[in-house]
C-alpha cells in the first residue's frame, strides 16, 4: 500500500511562527494568524470558490508565486497557509538576513530530495525585492528545472524590483489592503478566542472604539490586533473585574486622535470638496488644512493625487499648462514612494494648482463641443481633411487643395477645418492663456483666407 506523506509528521521551516503561535507571550496578532485558508481574511479577488490561487492550493499544484501588497495584508500568513495544505517541503528565509551561500544550501537540499524521494520544496522568501539582480539569478536554474518552488512576498512593485526571467516564471498576485470590515472581523474573533486571543479576559468592546481601530489602521490587521491587545491589558478593569475598552482607550494605544471621516459618507465627500474649491479659489492654506486631514484621516494618496490632477486641468488649464504636468508627476511619484513621504509631493502640487491663475476655458469648450455634437446635426468632415494616404484617394477627391500649414508664414493657414465656423475656445486673460489669446489673434490678423478651391488665374489686358 503506498504510503501517504502526512506533513505534520516532521517540523516546517515555519516552526518559529508556530512557536511564537503557541507562546502565551506573544502578540496577539501572531497568536491570531489565521492557520487554514477558510480563516483567512480578505483578498477575495484572488482567493474563493474557483478562484486560480485556491484550485492550485487545494491540489497541491503550485506554480512560482509573488506575492505584492502592504504590510500587515496577509502575505507571510497566506503563505503559511499554503504550507498546511501542501505535502512539499517548506524552506523560509529572509532576504534582508539571508545571502547566496545560505539560499545555494537550501537549494542543493531541493536538489537532492527531489533526485532521492521525489518531495518537491518550496522556498518561501520575504522581502524578495531585498535581492539584487545577482541574488535572484542565482534562483533561475532550479526554477527552470523545477527543483524548487518559488513564493516571493514584497511590499514593492514586482514589475520595478524583480528582474524579467524571475518574473516571466511566476504568477503575481497583487494583496489588497484589509477592508475595514475584515480587520473588524479579526478584532472580534480575537476577543471571542479562548485559546490564541482574548477570550478569556472579561472584556466589553465598544463598538465604536473597534470601528476606530479597524478604519485608522490603514488596512494593516497586525497594527489592528496589537493596537486592541496593548490597549486592553494596559485598561484597568472596573470594580465588577469588567475590562472597558472604549474609544478614548482605542485612540490612546495608537496614539492618534479620530477625525470625523467616513470614507464613504459625508465625511469623505465633504472633505474633498473643500480641498478642491480651496485650491479653485487660490487658497494654499485652507488647501493644506484639507489635504492635512485626508491624509490623517487614512484617505489614500491615490485618490487625493487623482482630484489635484483633475483641478489642474479644470480649473487651471491653459492659464499654467505647468500646473497638470506638476500634478502628473507628483500622482507617479506618490504611487511610488507611498506614505508618509507621500504627503510633500502631493502638498507640493496642491499648493502649486492653488496658487496658480486659473482658467476654464478648456473645460468649458469641450462640453460646449460634446453638447453640439449629441444635440446637433454631426458635421461632415471637408474632403481636404479626409485621409489621402491610400492609392485611391485621389479618384476620390480626398485630401484636394490641402494646405500644409509648416508651408507658410507662422506654420499658419487659415482654411476650412469644419464646415460649420462654431466657437467653443474662448481664452481668458488669465496667465499663460492670454499670450494664447493674443498669438490667435495676431494669426488670424496676418492671414488670407485660402478657399479649398482651385484658384482661377486672371488674364493680363496688355494695360498697365
Amino acid at each position: 500500500m503506498k504510503k501517504v506523506y502526512n506533513p505534520s509528521s516532521e517540523p516546517t521551516i515555519f516552526s518559529e511562527i508556530q512557536d511564537q503561535e503557541n507562546s502565551k507571550t506573544a502578540p496577539l496578532s501572531a497568536r491570531m494568524r489565521p492557520q487554514t485558508l477558510e480563516e483567512y481574511a480578505g483578498q477575495s479577488h484572488i482567493l474563493g470558490e474557483g478562484k486560480l490561487l485556491t484550485r492550485a492550493i487545494e491540489s497541491d499544484r503550485l506554480n512560482s508565486l509573488i506575492f505584492y501588497g502592504p504590510p500587515g495584508s496577509g502575505k507571510t500568513t497566506l503563505a503559511l497557509c499554503i504550507s498546511k495544505k501542501t505535502s512539499a517541503v517548506f524552506e523560509k528565509i529572509n532576504a534582508v538576513t539571508s545571502n547566496v551561500e545560505e539560499m545555494r544550501k537550501i537549494l542543493a537540499g531541493a536538489q537532492n530530495r527531489r533526485a532521492t524521494s521525489g518531495r518537491r520544496t518550496i522556498l518561501f522568501i520575504d522581502e524578495i525585492h531585498r535581492f539584487n539582480k545577482a541574488q535572484q539569478d542565482v534562483l533561475m536554474p532550479d526554477l527552470e528545472d523545477g527543483s524548487v518552488i518559488l513564493i516571493g512576498a514584497t511590499v514593492f512593485n514586482p514589475f520595478f524590483t524583480l528582474v524579467s526571467p524571475l518574473l516571466s516564471r511566476s504568477l503575481v498576485f497583487e494583496l489588497k489592503s484589509l477592508s475595514p470590515e475584515d480587520i473588524n472581523s479579526l478584532l472580534k474573533r480575537s476577543l471571542k478566542d479562548k485559546e490564541r486571543g482574548l477570550g478569556n479576559m472579561n472584556i466589553k468592546a465598544d463598538e465604536d472604539a473597534l470601528q476606530f481601530l479597524s478604519e485608522i489602521c490603514d488596512g494593516d490587521a497586525r497594527k489592528a490586533l496589537n493596537s486592541l491587545e496593548i490597549g486592553v491589558l494596559t485598561t484597568k478593569p472596573n470594580a465588577k473585574g469588567v475590562t472597558h475598552f472604549d474609544l478614548a482607550a482605542a485612540q490612546e494605544c495608537i496614539q492618534k486622535k479620530q477625525v470625523n471621516y467616513d470614507r464613504d459618507g459625508d465625511g469623505h465627500y465633504d472633505t474633498i470638496s473643500a480641498f478642491i474649491k480651496s485650491m479653485r479659489g487660490s487658497d494654499p492654506d485652507a488647501t493644506l488644512y484639507w489635504l492635512a486631514k485626508m491624509i490623517y484621516a487614512g484617505e489614500d494618496p491615490r485618490f487625493i493625487a487623482r482630484r489635484i490632477c483633475i483641478c489642474a486641468s479644470e480649473d487651471v488649464g491653459l492659464a499654467d499648462p505647468q500646473a497638470l504636468v506638476l500634478a502628473n508627476a507628483a500622482m507617479q511619484v506618490s504611487e511610488f514612494i507611498g506614505l508618509p513621504e507621500a504627503r510633500i509631493p502631493l502638498a507640493q502640487a496642491a499648493v502649486y494648482v492653488a496658487c496658480a491663475p486659473k482658467s476654464n476655458a478648456a473645460y468649458m469648450g469641450i462640453d460646449k463641443a460634446l453638447a453640439d455634437v449629441k444635440d446637433n446635426k454631426i458635421q461632415q468632415v471637408p474632403d481636404a481633411l479626409k485621409d489621402a494616404s491610400y492609392s485611391s484617394a485621389k479618384t476620390l477627391g480626398r485630401g484636394k487643395d490641402y494646405q500644409y500649414a509648416h508651408n507658410h508664414p507662422n506654420h499658419y493657414v487659415d482654411q476650412e477645418y469644419m464646415p460649420q465656423k462654431v466657437k467653443y475656445y474662448e481664452p481668458t486673460e488669465m496667465g499663460y492663456e492670454k499670450r494664447i489669446k493674443e498669438w490667435l489673434k495676431y494669426l488670424r490678423s496676418q492671414t488670407v483666407l485660402v478657399k479649398n478651391e482651385p484658384k482661377i488665374p486672371v488674364e493680363k489686358s496688355g494695360k498697365e
